[in-house]
């Protein structure tokens, strides 16, 4: 089965929401992510990412014009483990993965007690991924999980994905199916997708093919298998 297109998935879609990308790069030195937020209502295109020691928030860019952070600011990305993990997230859960960790409890435990989020009727899902990396080995694993309603019923159903990274092979799983209203929650296995080399290159098909009038922020992030550099991208439509 062919492998789907980033650029094609996003470009034609006006509004996948929130997503997360995690792959392997096409040369295989690198541990790839990206993960970018839109916005329809000013509260949520009213925002930009904001790198801090260990992480990333969201951060209103007009604070006078912030009218309800609840569910829009919060850490995105933390790193955890002296840096040997990486969680990406679409909302506050990242803190409880991060925290359940740190206990000696995993990813999956994490997760349990959380679900979607309360803005009925959207029931928007809660898509997160965790990075483990083995240095200096050139070795990586990850994991994708959604918390989504039961087919717009306010029932959770909880689904994780293990993968075993491949060159030029990633994942992107994303709030929505598509726009709507109410909005539509991603339906199905995340997407198997082709990888670039850079993050230069996952930045650009990214930003340049997300909704022009919905996109509000990027963030990517490679690491180098071979020694855990890191090199990492924020764009901000608000600037």
């Amino acid at each position: 089965m062919a492998l789907f297109d980033l650029k094609k998935l996003l470009s034609e879609n006006s509004y996948p929401g929130r997503g997360i990308v995690i792959g392997k790069s096409a040369d295989g030195t690198k541990a790839m992510i990206a993960y970018f937020i839109m916005g329809r209502s000013e509260n949520s295109r009213n925002r930009i990412f904001e790198r801090f020691e260990g992480g990333m928030r969201t951060k209103a860019f007009d604070e006078s014009k912030l009218s309800d952070p609840h569910l829009i600011i919060y850490n995105p990305y933390l790193s955890a483990k002296d840096g040997n993990i990486d969680i990406i997230t679409n909302g506050n859960q990242t803190n409880t993965v991060f925290d359940y960790l740190n206990e000696g409890k995993n990813f999956e435990d994490a997760l349990r007690i959380r679900e979607f989020e309360d803005d009925e009727p959207n029931y928007t899902p809660r898509i997160s991924g965790i990075l483990y990396y083995c240095f200096p080995r050139n070795v990586f694993t990850y994991k994708l999980s959604i918390l989504k309603s039961a087919n717009g019923r306010p029932v959770c159903n909880r689904y994780f994905y293990d993968y075993t990274p491949e060159n030029g092979i990633g994942h992107f799983v994303h709030t929505y199916k598509c726009d709507g209203n109410p909005i539509p929650s991603f339906y199905g296995e995340p997407e198997e997708i082709s990888m670039p080399n850079t993050a230069k290159e996952l930045a650009d098909i990214c930003w340049n093919n997300l909704n022009e009038d919905n996109k509000v922020s990027l963030f990517v992030r490679t690491v180098d298998l071979s020694n855990g550099e890191s090199e990492e991208i924020i764009i901000n439509k608000n600037k």
